[in-house]
């Protein structure tokens, strides 16, 4: 098979692989415990892990908290920040996102503002025609879901007329996971920080494919997930920032239980998985001055045949400031859904990810849209060969 759904998940670096399976043999101790050394070895395997987490981001070690995923990340900030300053801060109750971010970001701002999550147009703010209304509980808080820009991004003018003195977090995606495209998150950050706002921002998609330097980012939060950097599924984490004393801000916890993560998310470590991560990280950060030129180049050339093929595609979100190899296209004709029926019949596997997250956003057709990502592994024979076999 001709892997091309690489934003969706990744595969496992063979080095990665052999990184995590002495934690899935013999070294099985539990961190929390403390005193033997199995225990010893797999709270220093995962103390290690954290330390190369940080460093592919530029972070503090004690910046990183391991989760489950970028999903839980997401949740855990958003929920963490708005009942802290509602309930125990008692400082605002208004948060700020997009249209266009992940369902895991949409679907908790829904939830927060008392919708049932799936149900609601956001573009408009009211139901979508045919639904009944699902505004469920008043939870006290207040959602904008600002517009985007014809390329899907937050313009930095409609967040800073966003922002009221009731904002307390504001949580933008950095680069789309259907489009690729990226948002300014230094402009965004800044009009945050200008404002005495805390800023989050979804980085799964750019992790290890951009570089990260949180040293000299506005950014309060991160969130982001090992599988999609060649790391096993079920492991993510989040990056909160320090200041200069070492505190990080103030949010609730997410899961209660034991000390682990210091009370953000209790829980026994999966040490094996956050091994994992910490490879994966060594290894994007090794590779990156390599990776990016060479992703570059791959989707140059694979774009170029896309036109030859399909002299009528148009490509979707912003072709300068976006993720390298992420590829989303639109085939005028074409019923996307069979198309990549099409396309897994020939042993290919693409994704149709509708062109954005809001149904019937004006600057892209869904019905048309399909989406190539590229990844390390990928070559130029394998974009001859898609185009050889695609169903047009």
């Amino acid at each position: 098979m001709i892997y091309l759904d690489n934003a969706a998940t990744t595969p496992i670096d063979s080095e990665v692989r052999e990184a995590m399976l002495p934690f899935l043999e013999k070294e099985f101790g539990n961190p929390s415990s403390k005193y033997y050394s199995l225990a010893i070895n797999a709270k220093e395997a995962v103390e290690e892990s954290r330390k190369k987490v940080a460093s592919l981001i530029n972070a503090d070690p004690r910046e990183i908290i391991f989760t489950s995923c970028a999903s839980e990340s997401n949740n855990m900030i958003i929920k963490g920040v708005a009942d802290y300053k509602k309930y125990i801060e008692i400082s605002g109750n208004h948060l700020i996102t997009s249209e266009v971010e992940h369902k895991s970001v949409l679907n908790t701002c829904r939830f927060l503002a008392g919708y049932e999550s799936n149900t609601l147009n956001v573009e408009k703010n009211r139901l979508r025609p045919g639904k009944r209304s699902v505004r469920i509980i008043d939870r006290g808080y207040h959602v904008s879901f600002l517009p985007v820009n014809e390329f899907g991004q937050v313009e930095p003018d409609v967040l800073r007329a966003a922002i009221t003195k009731q904002t307390v977090l504001v949580s933008l995606i950095w680069g789309n996971n259907e489009t690729g495209t990226l948002n300014d998150i230094e402009a965004l950050g800044e009009i945050c920080r200008e404002r005495g706002v805390l800023f989050h921002s979804d980085a799964t998609q750019v992790l290890g494919k951009i570089p990260i330097n949180v040293k000299r980012l506005p950014v309060d939060f991160l969130s982001f997930s090992a599988h999609k950097i060649y790391g096993p599924k079920g492991v993510g984490a989040c990056f909160m920032r320090c200041n200069e004393i070492g505190l990080r801000p103030s949010i609730t916890a997410f899961i209660h239980g034991g000390s682990q993560e210091d009370g953000y998310r209790a829980g026994t470590y999966c040490v094996h998985n956050i091994v994992g991560f910490g490879k994966a990280a060594e290894i994007a950060k090794r590779d990156m001055t390599t990776y990016i030129p060479y992703i570059l180049d791959l989707e140059h050339r694979f774009k170029s045949l896309i036109i030859d093929k399909c002299p009528n595609a148009t490509f979707n979100g912003h072709q300068e400031m976006k993720i390298p190899g992420l590829i989303s296209i639109n085939i005028p004709g074409i019923n996307n859904e069979l198309f990549v029926k099409k396309l897994a019949e020939s042993g290919i596997a693409a994704s149709t990810g509708s062109a954005c997250s809001v149904e019937d956003h004006n600057s892209m057709n869904s019905n048309y849209a399909v989406r190539f990502n590229l990844s390390k592994y990928s070559s130029y024979t394998n974009c001859i060969e898609v185009m050889r076999k695609i169903p047009v």
